[in-house]
C-alpha cells in the first residue's frame, strides 16, 4: 500500500516544507511505501512560466477597463517583455542560471512594474545625497548576485500581484486564504470558497492534484497543513483527489491542525477528508495504514477525528508516542530540489538567509527544554514534550541526508536547542572531521559562554536567531522568559565576538506593557545594535491563543480575554482587553522603522523619540551606557 504525503499551496519557496520529509522517512523506516510532493512549489512553477502568463493574459484582457489596476494594466503593456523572461527569471532564482545575475543587476532586462517604485527612495547611506547606488547600504559595491535575487523577486511580486488583482485577491505566496481559515470560528467562509467556480489557480491546482495521484497512484494521501494559509490548497488538492477517485484515503494533519482544529465539529470538512489527526503525526497515520490493512479496527485509531453518520468522533488512542531517536531519518527523495526559489523579498540579514534555497532541515531536540513563556502554546504537544537527540543519532541523519541531497547546509527547526545538545554536536562533528554549515533557534541563556560560542562556530554555526521580545526585565520576568536584559547583551555579544549573525525577536503589544515600556525596550535595542550585539531583528505583535499561559490564565497577566464566538472549525487566536490601553498599533510603526533603520547602520546615536514622530512619548529610563556597562 502506497502512501503520498503532500506538501499543499502555500508554504514557502525556497525549500520543501520539512513535514513530508520526516513523515516520509519515518512510514519507510517502518517498511511502508512512501512517496511525497511539493503541490506549493508545482503550482507556483506552473503559474509563473510562458504557459502561465499567457493564461494569465488572457484573464487580464478580459476584466473591464475600470476593474484593471496600474499593476495589471502595466503587465499588459510589458506583457512581450514578461513572457519571454519569466523562465529565465525563475532559472535564475533556481540557482541553475547564476550568470544571468549581471544582467539582471543592471535592471535592463527585466520589466519593473510598481513593486520597483520604492527602489527610487532608497539613499546611498554612504554619500547621503541620494547620489549613485540606491541599494549601497544593502549589497555594497559587488554583490550582483544578491542584488539580482532582489530584483528577480520584485519581479515575481509584480506578478504574483497581478494573479491577486485579477484571478484571486486571496492569492499569496505563503499565506494564500488565510483568513478564510486563520482563528475562523465557522467552516463557512471555506465552504463557500470551495463551492464556488473554478478560477485559473484553482483548475492548475486540480491538474497538478491529479497528475500526481495518477503517477504515484497512492491508497492513502495525507496533507500536512502547517498554517492557515496553507488550508484552503489543501482542501482544493483534497477536493480534486475525491472527484478523481472517491476510494483513496485523505487525512488531514500539521501544524494548523495541532493548533486550531482541536475542537472540530463541523462534518463538512469530512466531505473532503476522511480523517483529520493531531499531534506528531507519526503513530496516527502508522495506525491509520494498519487499519487500512485490515491489521486494525477504527477503534484503534490514534488522535483521529472520523464523521460517524452526521457527528464526529475523536478516537485518542492508547498506544505511546515514539521516542524521537525511533522516529527515522527524514528523506527528500522525490522532492525536486533543484527547482526551489531562493527568494530575497526583505533586505534583512536573517530573513536572507530563511528566503534562501537549499538549507537541509533537521531537529536537534523535539518540544522545548524551557516551556514556560507566556506568550507560547506550551500546554500543546509539539512544545509540551520535550526530548533531545543523542549527538552520534543526530550527525548520523546529518551524514545521511548530506549523501542523499548533496549539501551540508542545515537549518535545525527546533523551538529552542538546548545548549548541552549543541556543545555535544559541536563535539561529535569535530571528532567525525564532518564540515557543515548551520543555524538555529536558541534562548539567549547563560550556558551560551564566550568559549562555547566559539566552540560552535567552529563546527560550522554561522547565525542563531532568539527571542528577546520586549527588552523589559519587568515584561521579561511577568512572561517567565528566563531571561534579563544584562544576560541577553552578554549572550548575544559572545556569539557576535565569534562571528556568528544574531537575530533577535522582538515583541510589543504584551499585556500591562506601557509607553514607557516600549520606548524604553527601543533604547535597549538601539544600544544592543550599536554595541554590535545583535545585527538583526524582527518586531512582532503580541497575539493571545487560547494554548497560552495568557490564554490560559488571563488574570495572571492583568487582563481580561474577549468572549469567543461558538466555535465548529478553527479556535486559536483571542482578543483581550488590557486596562493600561496602550495604542500599540501607534507606536508599532516607530518601533519597526527604527529597528530597519538600527539594521542599516543608521540612527544609532539618536534619541529614541525621533522615531515617534508625531506622538509625544516620555523620555526613556534606561542609562544610555546600560549595554555597555553590562558588557563590562
Amino acid at each position: 500500500m502506497r502512501v503520498l504525503s503532500v506538501i499543499p499551496p502555500m508554504t514557502q519557496l525556497n525549500v520543501p516544507y520539512p513535514s513530508t520529509a520526516y513523515l516520509t522517512g519515518f512510514l519507510r523506516s517502518r517498511g511502508i511505501d512512501a512517496v511525497q510532493e511539493d503541490l506549493a512549489l508545482a503550482l507556483v512553477l506552473k503559474l509563473f512560466s510562458r504557459a502561465g502568463l499567457q493564461a494569465l493574459h488572457a484573464v487580464v484582457e478580459k476584466l473591464p477597463r475600470k476593474r484593471r489596476t496600474a499593476t495589471a494594466d502595466f503587465f499588459l503593456s510589458a506583457f512581450d517583455r514578461y513572457v519571454d523572461t519569466v523562465e529565465a527569471a525563475v532559472a535564475f532564482l533556481q540557482g541553475r542560471d547564476p550568470g544571468l545575475a549581471h544582467r539582471i543587476a543592471r535592471r535592463d532586462f527585466l520589466p519593473e512594474g510598481p513593486r520597483f517604485a520604492p527602489l527610487d527612495n532608497y539613499v546611498d547611506n554612504e554619500s547621503g545625497d541620494g547620489g549613485g547606488d540606491p541599494l549601497a547600504w544593502a549589497f555594497g559595491a559587488l554583490g550582483s548576485t544578491e542584488r539580482a535575487r532582489h530584483f528577480a523577486t520584485l519581479y515575481l511580486d509584480d506578478l504574483a500581484d497581478v494573479v491577486r488583482d485579477a484571478v484571486d485577491a486571496r492569492f499569496e505566496f505563503v499565506r494564500y486564504g488565510e483568513s478564510l481559515a486563520q482563528s475562523q470560528p465557522s467552516f463557512d467562509p471555506l465552504a463557500q470558497a470551495l463551492a464556488a467556480p473554478e478560477n485559473m489557480i484553482d483548475r492548475t491546482l486540480r491538474e497538478l492534484s491529479v497528475a500526481a495521484i495518477e503517477r504515484h497512484r497512492p491508497r492513502l494521501v495525507a496533507l500536512s497543513v502547517p498554517f492557515p494559509g496553507a488550508v484552503y490548497g489543501a482542501f482544493r488538492v483534497a477536493q480534486a483527489i475525491k472527484a478523481h477517485d472517491q476510494s483513496i484515503v485523505t487525512v488531514l494533519g500539521g501544524g494548523f491542525v495541532n493548533t486550531e482544529l482541536r475542537e472540530l465539529a463541523d462534518p463538512r470538512v469530512f466531505d473532503c477528508f476522511d480523517c483529520v489527526t493531531l499531534d506528531a503525526g507519526e503513530w496516527p497515520l502508522l495506525a491509520l495504514v494498519e487499519h487500512l490493512q485490515g491489521r486494525r479496527t477504527r477503534a484503534q485509531l490514534v488522535r483521529t477525528f472520523v464523521r460517524k453518520d452526521d457527528r464526529i468522533d475523536y478516537i485518542a488512542g492508547t498506544d505511546p508516542d515514539f521516542a524521537f531517536a525511533d522516529t527515522g531519518t527524514p528523506t527528500w527523495d522525490g522532492l525536486p530540489l533543484d527547482r526551489y526559489l531562493s527568494v530575497l523579498d526583505m533586505l534583512n540579514p536573517m530573513h536572507r538567509l530563511w528566503s534562501e534555497a537549499g538549507w537541509n532541515k533537521l531537529t536537534v531536540a523535539q518540544g522545548c527544554y524551557w516551556k514556560k513563556c507566556a506568550f507560547c502554546d506550551v500546554s500543546l504537544d509539539y512544545i509540551a514534550r520535550y526530548e533531545a537527540l543523542d549527538a552520534k543519532v543526530l550527525v548520523d541523519r546529518i551524514e545521511a541526508v548530506i549523501a542523499e541531497t548533496g549539501r551540508t547546509g542545515f537549518h535545525f527547526v527546533d523551538e529552542a536547542a538546548p545548549p548541552k545538545a549543541l556543545k555535544a554536536l559541536a563535539d561529535e562533528l569535530k571528532k567525525r572531521k564532518r564540515a557543515i554549515s548551520w543555524w538555529g533557534n536558541i534562548r539567549f541563556e547563560k550556558s551560551f559562554t564566550p568559549a562555547l560560542c566559539a566552540e560552535l562556530a567552529e563546527s560550522g554555526c554561522i547565525a542563531v536567531s532568539g527571542g528577546l521580545e520586549v527588552a523589559s526585565d519587568r515584561l521579561l520576568k511577568l512572561m517567565q522568559k528566563g531571561v534579563s536584559v544584562e544576560q541577553v547583551a552578554r549572550v548575544t555579544r559572545a556569539f557576535s565576538d565569534a562571528g556568528i549573525l544574531v537575530h533577535a525577536y522582538l515583541m510589543y503589544g504584551f499585556p500591562t506593557q506601557t509607553v514607557q515600556d516600549t520606548v524604553d525596550a527601543l533604547e535597549y535595542v538601539r544600544q544592543l545594535f550599536a554595541a554590535g550585539c545583535i545585527q538583526s531583528g524582527f518586531f512582532h505583535r503580541f497575539v493571545c491563543t487560547v494554548h497560552s499561559p495568557v490564554g490560559l490564565h488571563p488574570e495572571r497577566y492583568g487582563v481580561t480575554l474577549q468572549s469567543l464566538p461558538p466555535t465548529t472549525f478553527a479556535r486559536n487566536d483571542v482578543g483581550f482587553t488590557d486596562p493600561v490601553g496602550t495604542d500599540h498599533g501607534a507606536l508599532g510603526v516607530a518601533l519597526n522603522k527604527a529597528l530597519y533603520n538600527y539594521m542599516h547602520g543608521i540612527g544609532l546615536d539618536e534619541d529614541v523619540r525621533n522615531w515617534f514622530e508625531d506622538l509625544h512619548v516620555p523620555k526613556t529610563r534606561v542609562p544610555r551606557h546600560f549595554i555597555e556597562r553590562a558588557l563590562g
